[in-house]
């Protein structure tokens, strides 16, 4: 019988999953992961309820729990950025050049 390790491969991740699932618009997607793993510290570090949570950023509970568990569909990223803002922390966009040689900028969220 074959060991089934023999059998997987293993690749290193470009550190953005939706772009190695070759997702359409793998860094935007990223960029609201990251702001949404943000919204849930600040949470915890505020100690809030979900229901809590949800009565500070004017949505309902099954919303807030939905955001919690990574379901971002039906949330633009300007939204998730007026849930940090609610959740007293401060949001800074920088726009630059693109240092990359290639066609076109790229989005990131840096925290």
């Amino acid at each position: 019988m074959k060991d089934v390790c023999e059998t997987i491969t293993i690749e290193e991740s470009s550190g953005n999953v939706f772009a190695d699932l070759a997702c359409k618009d793998a860094e935007q997607k990223q960029a609201k992961a990251n702001i949404a793993i943000n919204i849930r510290r600040a949470i915890n570090d505020h100690k809030l309820t979900q229901t809590e949570a949800a009565k500070r950023l004017n949505i309902d509970q099954p919303t807030i729990s939905r955001l919690l568990k990574g379901q971002l569909k039906g949330f633009s990223t300007d939204r998730l950025l007026k849930f940090l803002t609610a959740l007293d922390q401060d949001v800074t966009i920088t726009i630059r050049p693109s240092t990359r040689e290639h066609d076109h900028g790229r989005i990131s969220v840096v925290a």
